[in-house]
Order: C-alpha cells, then sequence, then structure tokens
C-alpha cells in the first residue's frame, strides 16, 4: 500500500478532530464558567475550574484560591466547589464537610442556602443558552439578513442560458404571481409559489431595476441546485457538493428542487442514478437514498426517503444588517427553535415515532463539526450555537447526574424542607450514572451502525 494515499484522511481526521475539540471546547467552558460565576456571586467558592478531564497539562491558581486548569482528554469539563468530594461530580465530603467551620460552611455548595444552589446549577444550561443567542444574533449582524423586497446580489452558476436578471434587480412576480415583500411573509411563501411555476428552464419575472419596473427572464426559484450537503447522508457518499446542479433523475429531466423531492420520496429507498452538472462538467452518480425522520413546522415529525441535500434559491440574497435589537430578537427566535424541535425530537423518540438512529454520539457529533468548519467559519459558528443549545437542553433533563436532576432534588427540598434521604440520593445518582453512560454508548453504537 502507498502511504501517501492515507495522507488526505488522516489529514481530514486531524480537520474533523480539532473542530470538535474546539466547539465541545468552547461549549463546555461557557456552561462550567456559569455555574462557577453564579456560585461565586451566591458565595460559593469553587476550589478547581476544569476544561478537561484526566491529568492536567496546565494550571494556574487565582487570587481567590480557584485552581484553572485544562486537562488532556478534551471531552467535558467541571467546576469542583467546596466540600465536593469528586471533581467530576456534585457528590458531597461528608468528612470534609464535617471538618468546616459555620463560615466555612456556608461557601460550600452542601452548605449554601437553597436559593443559591439552585441559580448555581441553573446557570450553566442557562449560559448555554445565552451563548446560542448572542451566536446566532452575531451571525445575524455580520452577514446580514435578506432586504426587503427580495433583491438579487449575485446569480449562482446554472446551466441555464438566456438569464436577463441582473445583480441589484428586486424580484416583484414570477410568471404573474407575486412574491412575498416582507420577512413576516416568510420562505414558506416563496417554496410554495416555487412548486407551482411550469417545467422549464427559463420563467418570466418582473422586477424593480432602477427607478422603474421591466420584465426579465430568470431560472426556477428554486433550481435543482444543490445548496447544502448534509453529514452521513447518500450525497455526501457519492460525492455530491454544494453547488452541483442535478440535470436528470434516473434519466428524466429535472427543473424544479420540489420535483426532486417527490421523486425521491416514492423511491422506496432503491438506488437513483443522477446526471449532474459542476461548473460547466457533465458526469453520473448513483446513490441509494435513506430514510430520515423530517420535523415538520407544526412539531411533529415525517419519515421518508431522503438524499441528504438542501435546497438554494437561484441567487444570493442581497442583505442588510438589521439593528442590535432586531438581531437579538432572530438570535433568540432561533434558540428557542433548537429547544422546541429538541423537545419534540426526545417525545417522539421516547414514544417509538421515530428511529433511535436520530440519538447521535461523539462521532457523530464530531463529523458534524467537521463538516460545518469545512463550510466555512459561519457555519461553523451557528453549528456551535445550535449544539450549544441542544447540550442546555439536554442538562435540563430531569435525570440524576444532569442538572436537570440537581434541580428536581431542589425543588423537593423546597417543597418539602428537608433534602432528600442522603442513601435514596446515592441510588438515584448511580441510576443516573448508568443512563447517561448507557446513552452514551448507544449514541456511539449508532454513529457506527446507523446510515
Amino acid at each position: 500500500m502507498d502511504i501517501s494515499t492515507l495522507i488526505p484522511s488522516f489529514g481530514g481526521f486531524l480537520f474533523t478532530a480539532a473542530a470538535f475539540i474546539i466547539a465541545l471546547s468552547i461549549i463546555v467552558a461557557v456552561h462550567e464558567f456559569g455555574h462557577y460565576i453564579v456560585g461565586r456571586w451566591s458565595g460559593i467558592h469553587a476550589e478547581v475550574f476544569s476544561l478537561g478531564f484526566g491529568p492536567v497539562i496546565w494550571s494556574r491558581t487565582d487570587r481567590r484560591g480557584t485552581k484553572w486548569q485544562i486537562a488532556a482528554l478534551p471531552f467535558g469539563g467541571y467546576v469542583k466547589f467546596l466540600g465536593d468530594s469528586d471533581a467530576a461530580s456534585s457528590g458531597t465530603d461528608e468528612e470534609a464537610v464535617s471538618a468546616l467551620s459555620e463560615e466555612e460552611l456556608r461557601h460550600t455548595m452542601h452548605g449554601a442556602p437553597l436559593r443559591a444552589r439552585f441559580l448555581t446549577v441553573l446557570a450553566g444550561p442557562v449560559f448555554n443558552f445565552l451563548l446560542s443567542i448572542l451566536l446566532f444574533s452575531a451571525l445575524a449582524l455580520t452577514i446580514g439578513i435578506a432586504r426587503e423586497p427580495l433583491t438579487v446580489e449575485e446569480i449562482y452558476p446554472l446551466p441555464v442560458e438566456g438569464i436577463t436578471i441582473e445583480p441589484g434587480d428586486a424580484l416583484l412576480a414570477v410568471e404573474g404571481k407575486a412574491l412575498p415583500r416582507s420577512r413576516e411573509e416568510g420562505g414558506k411563501g416563496l417554496w410554495e409559489i416555487g412548486k407551482t411555476l411550469p417545467r422549464r428552464d427559463l420563467l418570466t419575472y418582473e422586477v424593480a431595476r432602477g427607478e422603474g419596473q421591466t420584465q426579465a427572464l430568470g431560472p426556477q426559484l428554486f433550481p435543482t441546485r444543490v445548496g447544502g450537503v448534509n453529514v452521513n447522508s447518500a450525497a455526501r457518499e457519492a460525492g455530491i457538493r454544494t453547488g452541483d446542479v442535478i440535470l436528470k433523475i434516473d434519466g428524466e429531466k429535472v427543473y424544479r428542487f420540489d420535483e426532486m423531492v417527490e421523486m425521491v420520496k416514492a423511491s422506496g429507498g432503491r438506488a437513483m442514478t443522477l446526471e449532474v452538472w459542476r461548473e460547466g462538467d457533465t458526469f453520473e452518480v448513483t446513490l441509494k437514498p435513506r430514510r430520515r425522520d423530517i420535523p415538520k413546522g407544526d412539531g411533529t415529525f415525517e419519515t421518508r426517503w431522503l438524499m441528504g441535500i438542501q435546497s438554494s434559491l437561484f441567487f444570493i440574497p442581497a442583505a442588510e444588517t438589521p439593528d442590535p435589537l432586531t438581531a437579538l430578537t432572530l438570535g433568540a427566535a432561533r434558540t428557542w427553535g433548537v429547544i422546541s424541535l429538541s423537545a419534540s425530537g426526545i417525545y417522539h423518540l421516547v414514544t417509538g415515532q421515530i428511529s433511535s438512529c436520530n440519538v447521535s454520539g461523539p462521532v457523530g457529533i464530531a463529523r458534524a463539526s467537521g463538516s460545518m468548519a469545512s463550510e466555512g467559519l459561519a457555519a461553523f459558528i451557528g453549528f456551535i450555537a445550535l449544539l450549544s443549545t441542544a447540550i442546555g437542553f439536554l442538562n435540563l433533563l430531569p435525570v440524576p447526574m444532569l442538572d436537570g436532576g440537581h434541580l428536581v432534588f431542589y425543588a423537593w427540598e423546597a417543597v418539602s424542607g428537608r433534602p432528600p434521604n442522603e442513601k435514596l440520593l446515592r441510588i438515584l445518582m448511580t441510576i443516573g450514572l448508568v443512563l447517561v453512560l448507557s446513552l452514551m454508548a448507544f449514541g456511539l453504537t449508532n454513529d457506527l451502525t446507523c446510515k
């Protein structure tokens, strides 16, 4: 074997690993800093703030007596508060706590007021959500949002001749159908209009150009251009790339993206031959669609066959910079959308309405990290924001060992006036640990076996 053939694969592995470590480290650091800073504000002393587990490769102790460290295994992190028995958990060292004075006890998680403990634990997931909101908002401010009405910034390369639409044109109507004039009318309206357009290469558009209006020729609103390729998809495995244009499926010419959706949906998973245009060249690939659970607008899921590609308009929309309040509103809305989708996904998973293959483990997350990083900085930042929300949400689940489990214990203490029985608490924590480890093993198994 020529070892040079392994270099690209090895380079790809290093890139994926680096993207995964960067994404996870940022999310974990923010999560644990939430615990640390709110604990500090609440009078709870942090002895150790660790990014990673295992052997310590760097550390320093600040003037408050907190040891800040980076450990060798970058798969998580923790804050060890005064009186904690184990750095990776919130267990209490009873012998150490009993030796503390009443004043010192106040600075432990065990001896702090209930409100302080509750807020300190809650702060981790909340900081994850805040990170997501800030990142989504920053993307809106940096990249901008679509100008109203929809205006052409640049037309994508397409194998269509005779296009007379120009950059700067504002699209008002297509084939006599008025196009949405505002973001409130939404992209869904565009998609629905696109599905009704005639099956041909060129369509007639009404555009605003300069001081007046005119007619111009342009391609389908949503042509068969690949706007993105999903991770672990049939398209990615077949070598389809962003920017490719699919000309035919099994010898039948396709004009609109929605046509391809319906053809693949009805395929039953059989192998399909695609004729693909890429930068002036035409070639064929064969792929087998994969069964996937797709979220719908009403919070439910639809199971269907997919190639794993995303649609796009025939052009890059001209953008404008929103004001900071609008950007924050958009960031909060996207974060809430991820939370809602995560909650719906867990419900449908538990009730058996969607496949268990929707649960990904570290390998799947690493693949997604590498894929998004390869798409560019904006895509990678968006992925970090999405993953931060998902991790914050999962930590709020009422499972012992997770933040949500501790919040349930504190809620019990608030209602009953006393903490849960210590023996029962240890049993529940053990059960929680088993559940968390089982979920990790299950996700890893899915990464290796699910297609």
